[in-house]
């Protein structure tokens, strides 16, 4: 995909947009979307997610979901069902 960046303001008229595969992109977004939790946690514990997630590289919330994530499906296997994550 090339991008095309504008130099001027009036070139900005010239730019043209695809609507179809805009409103397609967005669908595809709205259904891949999370859906919001909250999760009451002690705050040396964030702190430490925090820290762990910097070293890793991630936001620690993204480290939270992997966790939850990664945790589920070792439960699921020990149970002998298969997730679908």
């Amino acid at each position: 995909m090339s991008q095309r960046f504008v130099r001027n303001e009036s070139a900005y008229r010239k730019v043209s947009f695809e609507t179809a595969k805009i409103k397609a992109t967005a669908k595809r977004a709205k259904a891949s979307r999370k859906q919001p939790t909250s999760v009451a946690l002690d705050a040396q514990l964030i702190a430490e997610l925090k820290t762990e997630a910097e070293a890793r590289g991630v936001p620690y919330q993204v480290l939270m979901r992997m966790f939850i994530v990664d945790g589920f499906k070792r439960l699921k296997r020990a149970e002998g069902q298969a997730g679908s994550f």
